[in-house]
């Protein structure tokens, strides 16, 4: 199966870089930046000490670490659904605030270039059919009904799901809801995909998918940052490792095989029991897919996946 979805900046009611203040970084360079971000949930419980980090635009990143340390609290930080009591982040070259979002064309510019797949789907898609879910996010930003079904179909027809169009998203298995989040998010085609725990309740044949719908969205430009805890994909879904203590803070950065090989580390962080052993194996398999173009459209951005 074969799918396209047009380049990161379609769909926008400006210019990249205008009106939002919003600035196109280049392949490579910093795309986000953490400094000193502390955050605390009913100003009482830590879920954030002081940490600092930075993304590359289209790098993969794993934020790694055992439950309860921090990281989907930054990723809702990175997606801007709450703020640091102390720190700053930026994104796209500009401070990311309460109230640099409570501005429309900035709030706007921000939020149609990230997009976050919760680890629970049910509390992602709310609409009364498939169809409808998918199309909320580009009616929102007040894209043309022709263009959203455009779109709808594009992502549908990517994701395997065009039967589940008219289906209502609260009858789908939870494979088929994670399937549907997702589309919903693809649909505004964001730069940057962000991953709460992603594999976490799957059946292997899903997971597996997943993870190679992942690598190909990074392959097609995506910058992709993930939470987790599972250490039997890593070194197929991040290219770089931001380890998190129990005590809230990035305690190491690496490469997957780094982390991997670093057995001290990983039971200090409770990764790993003391008795478990990481085997070496056969890394996740991943297939190489062609990049096409859907003809008649802007720069496209576009990748193929297929369902095990």
């Amino acid at each position: 199966m074969t799918a396209s979805l047009a380049d990161s900046h379609a769909g926008h009611d400006h210019a990249p870089g205008e009106a939002c203040n919003l600035v196109d970084i280049a392949e490579g360079d910093t795309l986000m930046r953490g400094t000193g971000l502390s955050y605390a949930y009913l100003e009482r419980f830590p879920a954030l000490d002081a940490v600092s980090f930075e993304i590359r635009r289209g790098e993969k990143v794993a934020l790694l670490g055992a439950n309860g340390c921090g990281k989907s609290t930054l990723l809702k930080i990175i997606d801007g659904l709450i703020f640091p009591d102390a720190g700053t982040f930026e994104a796209f070259g500009q401070p990311v605030s309460e109230d640099n979002l409570e501005d429309e064309q900035f709030s706007m510019g921000f939020r149609s270039r990230v997009g976050f797949i919760f680890q629970n789907s049910d509390a992602q898609v709310f609409s009364p059919t498939v169809r409808e879910e998918i199309a909320f996010g580009p009616l929102q930003m007040g894209w043309g009904r022709t263009k959203v079904e455009r779109r709808i179909d594009d992502v549908l027809a990517m994701l395997d799901i065009v039967h589940l169009a008219e289906r209502a998203p609260f009858q789908l298995s939870g494979g088929e809801k994670k399937r549907v989040a997702i589309a919903s998010v693809l649909a505004m085609n964001p730069e940057v995909l962000l991953f709460d725990e992603p594999t976490a309740a799957l059946d292997p044949r899903t997971q597996q998918w997943l993870v190679e719908l992942i690598v190909e969205l990074n392959r097609s430009g995506k910058t992709i940052v993930m939470a987790t805890h599972d250490l039997d994909v890593l070194g197929v879904v991040a290219d770089r490792c931001l380890v998190f203590s129990e005590d809230h803070r990035i305690v190491a950065e690496g490469t997957p095989a780094d982390v991997l090989a670093d057995r001290e580390l990983l039971l200090g962080v409770n990764l790993i029991h003391e008795h478990d052993h990481l085997h070496a194996g056969e890394p996740v398999h991943v297939h190489e897919h062609a990049i096409d173009h859907h003809p008649g459209d802007d720069p496209v951005r576009a990748f193929s996946t297929h369902t095990p």
